[in-house]
């Protein structure tokens, strides 16, 4: 597992999915990508802000993509962020965080003119359920709110040692859960096998 920061930065760069990597149809959004050196945080007043890395995290990166608008469907919005922590504790903390999260918020601002309600959150760590291929996973599942209405929305953290990778899929129209949960379930897969390409291995 990365021990420095500059490890950490190169191994978060090489896992976290590029736009086309989602698909042919995807392109970035406008940021395309988070802050250096800043994690994000659900705030007090239950709204995500970019903050200065803990001393608990090496590296953090967050990418943004979308497919636009189109043929009577709408503007489908991913994400996919990979934080390297200092310590297994310090990654799973996050993943507890995660789980609670939506009890202390059960509506929560991600930008401006976006909003995430209605959550609920399950964990299945290793050995249980159908998880043989991470150390821990949380999944949260709600609404997306916009001005143009409200769609599904779907997050998925999993830790790998000192490693957490997140998925987030906004719901547009037009698009069923079965598609978005393909969407998700690719991206994780595919940077879960990009962890252990990187650490030189299966973990």
């Amino acid at each position: 597992m990365p021990r420095t920061r500059s490890r950490a930065e190169a191994l978060a760069t090489a896992v976290a999915l590029k736009p086309n990597e989602w698909g042919s149809d995807f392109r970035a959004q406008q940021p395309a990508a988070s802050t250096p050196r800043t994690v994000a945080v659900l705030g007090g007043q239950c709204r995500w802000e970019r903050r200065t890395l803990p001393e608990s995290v090496l590296a953090s990166l967050s990418r943004y993509s979308e497919i636009p608008a189109a043929g009577g469907k709408g503007e489908l919005k991913v994400s996919a962020a990979v934080t390297v922590h200092k310590t297994v504790r310090d990654a799973d903390e996050q993943l507890a965080s995660t789980l609670e999260e939506p009890l202390r918020c059960r509506e929560q601002q991600v930008r401006t003119d976006e909003r995430i309600a209605k959550l609920i959150s399950a964990a299945t760590p290793y050995g249980q359920g159908s998880n043989t291929y991470s150390d821990d996973q949380v999944v949260e599942i709600g609404s997306y709110l916009t001005g143009s209405g409200e769609q599904s929305y779907a997050w998925y953290v999993t830790r790998l040692g000192t490693v957490t990778l997140a998925v987030s899929v906004k719901g547009a129209k037009g698009y069923s859960d079965a598609e978005l949960g393909t969407f998700a379930s690719r991206a994780n897969v595919t940077m879960l096998d990009r962890v252990e390409s990187e650490l030189g291995g299966e973990n």
